[in-house]
Parts: C-alpha cells; sequence; structure tokens
C-alpha cells in the first residue's frame, strides 16, 4: 500500500473517494452490522432471563455483550476512514485512531468485569444466590447454539476481510459460543447436585460462575490493551511477527541478489509499516529489478499480513567499527550487522592468502 501524494490537496490525498477501497468498506460494515444485529437480539434475551431468574452470571453475560454493542456503533463511523490513504498531514493516516479506541474499549470491557467480580464476591460473603439451575442450563444451551450459526455467518462473509476489528468480532462470537456452553454445563450439573446432600453447595455456584467467566473473559482485554498501548507509541510488534517478515523479506531479496541489512517494522492500528535496508554488493543498482523486488515483496506481504506500507532503502550509509556510545544515533543492529560483515571480509581475506 503505497503514498504517491502527500499533500493534502493533491490528486489522490484523501480529499478524493476513489482512493478509498469501497469494497472493502461495504465488506467489513456488513460483518460489523451483523455482529451488532446478533448482539441486540441476545442482549435483549439475556436481560429478560436475568430478570426471571435473578441469575448474576447471566448479567454478567449481558453487560459483556452491552458494553461489546455500545463500542461496535462509533467503530462503524470510523471504519471508512480506516481506508483513507495517508497524507503530509497525516503520516499515519487514520491507523492510530484505531489502536486508540482499541485501547478505550478494552479497557471500559476490563473495568466492567473488575465491577462485577467484586458484587459477586459480595453476594458470595451474603449467601449466595439461589437460581432455576435447570431453566437457565437450557437458557445457555439454546443461546450457545445460536452464536454458534452467527460465528459460521461471520466467518464465511470475512473471507477477504482481514482487519482487527472483524477478527475481534469473530474471536468473541467464538468465545460467546465456548462460554454459553460451558455455563450451560455447569447449571445442569448444579441442577442434579441440588438433589444430592450436597445441595448447600448450589447457592455459590450462580456467583462462582460469574467470578470464573469473568477471569477468563479478562484474558482478552489485558491482552488488547497493551498491544493497543505499544501501536499507539509506534513499539516494535511482537517477536513473532517481526521473525516472519524479516524471514519473507530475506528470501525475496535474495531472489534478487540483494542482502538485508535490518528492517524497521511498527505496528498501528490494522497497519504495518515496514522498511527494508538492502545492500547489493554492487556499484549500481537496477532499477527495472529493483521495482520488481518492491512490488512483488509487498504482494507477498499484503497476502500474508492484511495492510502493508513498505519501502525498499539502499544502505549507503558508511559507520564502520563505530561505538555506539560514540554514534548513538545508529541502531545496535546495524553496528553489529556491519561489524559483522566485516569481520567475514577479513576472514576470507586471510584463508585467501
Amino acid at each position: 500500500m503505497k503514498t504517491d501524494n502527500l499533500n493534502e490537496e493533491a490528486p489522490g490525498s484523501i480529499n478524493e473517494s476513489s482512493d478509498i477501497d469501497t469494497a472493502s468498506i461495504k465488506a467489513e460494515r456488513t460483518i460489523l452490522n451483523l455482529s451488532m444485529a446478533g448482539c441486540v437480539l441476545f442482549i435483549i434475551a439475556e436481560v429478560l432471563c436475568a430478570v426471571l431468574t435473578h441469575s448474576i452470571a447471566i448479567l454478567i453475560d449481558c453487560v459483556y455483550d452491552g458494553a461489546q454493542l455500545i463500542m461496535v456503533g462509533p467503530f462503524l463511523i470510523l471504519v471508512p476512514l480506516l481506508y483513507k490513504p495517508t497524507t503530509q498531514k497525516r503520516p499515519y493516516g487514520y491507523a492510530q485512531v484505531e489502536s486508540l479506541f482499541i485501547l478505550i474499549k478494552y479497557l471500559v470491557l476490563l473495568a466492567i468485569e473488575i465491577i462485577l467480580v467484586k458484587e459477586s464476591i459480595v453476594t458470595i460473603i451474603e449467601g449466595g444466590n439461589e437460581v432455576d439451575s435447570t431453566f437457565i442450563g437450557i437458557f445457555e444451551l439454546c443461546i450457545s447454539a445460536t452464536c454458534l450459526l452467527m460465528f459460521i455467518l461471520l466467518k464465511s462473509r470475512s473471507k477477504n476481510v482481514n482487519t482487527p476489528a472483524v477478527k475481534a468480532e469473530l474471536f468473541i462470537w467464538k468465545l460467546d459460543v465456548l462460554s454459553t456452553l460451558g455455563v450451560s454445563a455447569s447449571f445442569f450439573v448444579n441442577a442434579l447436585i441440588g438433589k444430592t446432600s450436597l445441595s448447600w453447595i448450589c447457592a455459590y455456584v450462580d456467583p462462582g460462575i460469574a467470578i470464573f467467566m469473568s477471569v477468563i473473559l479478562a484474558k482478552e482485554p489485558i491482552e488488547m490493551i497493551i498491544e493497543s498501548g505499544r501501536n499507539l507509541i509506534l513499539f516494535a510488534p511482537k517477536e513473532e511477527l517481526v521473525k516472519n517478515i524479516e524471514k519473507i523479506c530475506r528470501q525475496k531479496c535474495s531472489a534478487y541478489e540483494s542482502e538485508v541489512t535490518f528492517i524497521d517494522i511498527i505496528k498501528t492500528g490494522r497497519m504495518l509499516w515496514i522498511e527494508v535496508y538492502f545492500d547489493t554488493n554492487k556499484e549500481f543498482i537496477d532499477v527495472a529489478k529493483l521495482k520488481a523486488l518492491d512490488l512483488e515483496l509487498e504482494q507477498t506481504l499484503e497476502n500474508e499480513f492484511g495492510d502493508v506500507w513498505l519501502e525498499l532503502i539502499p544502505d549507503v550509509e558508511e559507520f564502520r567499527n563505530v561505538e555506539p556510545a560514540k554514534k548513538p544515533g545508529l541502531r545496535q543492529d546495524r553496528i553489529a550487522y556491519v561489524e559483522s560483515k566485516e569481520k567475514k571480509k577479513s576472514e576470507k581475506k586471510r584463508s585467501g592468502k
């Protein structure tokens, strides 16, 4: 994904709608709209069930879904902006706005879960909460089956849409399938226990399940808060992602008789910004080959990782035998690479002699 015009008013800038991928926008918004509609129906059903049964576990699920719904609405407005190209005024486009939005979304969800865990603990201390376990078990089983159908529907529509927002929605529906199935099984077991001498436990099962669900559901918000925070301050992405990108870049450059010296990678929102520095060990660079390499590498990276901004940069800077302390502007991996390269050259000379 290249940006040819950085001027705010120039052709191809964000003011010109032809640069926006309308098909991708439509596909992503369709998925989010379907998810939101399904979420509304489930919230209505869960509110009715929570009122009838006074179940804290159902209430937690309802509040969690409600928070998700509240956050999906504003995101639908943000989606078209995420497809607009970068400009001089917005060198990262709206990608960081997406990271900020995701950070806020999961902070809200985590705060809600903490509050609900606190309420569940208070309920346990006060003697628990008696509920109709059989009714809730059947209700949760029906919800689980419906969530599975919704997940399959969204999955089939997202084959060509690989964005953080869509991935998050799919993850949430998959999590709903598993969590509601687990809750259903727990309440069926609780209904059986109620007919035994251990029936005194039943009053504590509902708030206990509520706490367990909150702890399990907290994993994703914590991970997304950390990742979004890293994206906002432009830290390098996860090590596994970096290694995969480096492997692809080195393979493609090697095929064009070029050697990667080092790679700078930044991830913000759904965008990956990749600068690949290379050395051809030749006096002249073949521009035609360079363009071919750029196109092939960019297409490969986009197919693998989604939205990518790629820049190939000939490494022409001389900084041999420089100590990091004396020249802090240079990255340590650059210095290490050059020192290693010089060492290999000197070893070849010795062996040649």
